[in-house]
């Protein structure tokens, strides 16, 4: 029997680190999860490709640069108001919320900064503007079922290893 290979219509658990340009680890899956490769599915395209032909147990890096992984930083995404117009529950580095943009959209907000009576809030991705580096590792590799392949997902989670 030969050694299962990732491919086309393949279920696949990975696990994961992302680091960002400077190298800090910026998110971390131990826990697999798992996709249908050659689906479509929310991996960057790189990465999957990438994966292609990897067997259990081997683990791919993949650096990929602003405009292939969250884009530029968008400085007409970030807003600067007085504290005091702030309410108190969103004084904090760090804290997420979600507002309507003037076009009625909604963007979820991060605070980035506090300093000087001033309150700034970010929409843009954590990590737009920076290179970023994945390090996969691959865990498992099954024969996607019927189902699986149409919706271009695993489908029968007690069949993947989470």
């Amino acid at each position: 029997m030969s050694t299962p290979r990732v491919e086309p219509n393949k279920v696949v658990s990975v696990t994961y680190l992302l680091r960002n340009q400077r190298g800090d680890i910026v998110d971390y899956r131990d826990l697999p999860v798992a996709y249908v490769h050659g689906a479509g599915s929310e991996l960057f395209p790189q990465i999957e490709q990438a994966l292609t032909e990897k067997t259990v147990g081997e683990t791919i890096e993949v650096t990929l640069g602003p405009d292939e992984a969250f884009g530029a930083h968008d400085p007409k995404l970030t807003f600067t108001d007085d504290l005091e117009n702030v309410p108190p529950e969103l004084r904090q580095i760090g804290k997420e919320f979600e507002a309507q943009s003037p076009r009625g959209e909604a963007m979820l907000f991060r605070v980035t900064q506090i300093e000087n009576g001033k309150l700034t809030v970010d929409a843009n991705h954590p990590l737009a503007g920076q290179t970023i580096t994945f390090v996969v590792t691959v865990h498992d590799i099954r024969e996607a079922t019927d189902d699986e392949r149409k919706a271009g997902r695993p489908l029968d989670s007690s069949r993947l290893l989470q």
